[in-house]
């Protein structure tokens, strides 16, 4: 099915040049979206850079030809390593489609790449572009296989602070509480956003810039929304450290799962794997996360969660 609207079709810009493991047969990427037997699956928060997490991913494995895999965010910091775990998975599966989370946007001092902010964001994408990955930037591909047909809409937004701890009333005093509790996120040192001034400057533009594109699409088909960031502020409830939600999103999403024709929303980020429902809307949270919290419980099955169809459907 064409697009009918030029802001649906991708941003443009310049300067790019185990239990629960799936065992079946590796399918190749064709462009058509028809996927009669496949499923719409969703991961996140891979972290190969641990051994133990490189060889979940390396044990991977579609069931179909037709199955599509959705990695929301979080493949690893390095960009080797990052190469490494789009490659694999996209060798394994018919299409795959990655957001960025915040661990691909640091600038550790040890990579081979040292490009900071929205330059490094430029090379993640032509990176997945080379590699076959569908990102941000590129048409929102249709899932014609069960369970649809849906749009898949991958975003990138981003956080502003404004999850900010309760008692708290602007950024500066959620940073405080933060700063005293300890409990304050790596992105503060390493996660820049040049040429933005702020994180949060970033967030508001990726934020307006996926709005305009989002209202072209025909509403009539539903929509899949992969961020890796939640949507909503309702999962971060669950934090351990509830200070550490002012790193997870943005109030200026609130809305969008009512406002939009939205069949589920994925995303990952908090490494708190579940499954809810919102305002008549499914939210997936698919997140593998650290060795030292899957570990103990052992990893999760189905590992990879069935997007479309649901899994009580599936």
């Amino acid at each position: 099915m064409a697009e009918t609207h030029e802001a649906c079709r991708g941003a443009r810009f310049s300067g790019l040049g185990l239990s629960g493991w799936c065992i079946g047969r590796v399918g190749q990427v064709i462009s058509n979206g028809v996927a009669p037997d496949g499923k719409l699956l969703g991961i996140s928060d891979v972290h190969v850079g641990n051994p133990e997490n490189r060889e979940v991913v390396e044990g991977l494995r579609a069931e179909s030809d037709n199955d599509w895999l959705i990695v929301a965010g979080d493949v690893a910091e390095l960009i080797d390593e990052i190469e490494w775990g789009l490659r694999v998975l996209r060798d394994r599966f018919h299409t795959v489609i990655w957001v960025p989370g915040n661990h691909e946007l640091w600038t550790p001092p040890q990579d081979s790449v040292p490009l900071r902010g929205q330059a490094r964001y430029h090379h993640l994408v032509g990176l997945c572009r080379e590699l076959g990955v569908i990102t941000p930037e590129d048409p929102y591909p249709i899932w014609q296989g069960p369970g649809g047909p849906a749009r898949i809409a991958p975003l990138f937004l981003l956080y502003d602070y404004t999850f900010r701890v309760d008692g708290t009333h602007t950024k500066e005093q959620s940073l405080a509480y933060a700063h005293q509790t300890g409990v304050v996120c790596t992105d503060e040192v390493l996660l820049h956003a040049d040429p933005y001034p702020s994180r949060e400057a970033w967030c508001q533009a990726r934020v307006a810039e996926t709005e305009r594109r989002l209202v072209t699409c025909d509403q009539g088909m539903p929509l899949v929304l992969v961020n890796h960031w939640p949507l909503i502020r309702e999962p971060t409830r669950k934090l351990r450290y509830p200070e550490f939600a002012q790193w997870c999103g943005t109030q200026l999403t609130a809305d969008w799962h009512r406002r939009f024709n939205v069949a589920a929303v994925v995303y990952g980020h908090l490494h708190i794997r579940r499954s809810a429902v919102h305002d008549g809307v499914r939210f997936e949270e698919v997140s593998l996360g650290y060795p030292r919290e899957w570990t103990p419980r052992g990893l999760p099955c189905p590992l990879l969660r069935p997007i479309l169809p649901a899994l009580e459907a599936a």
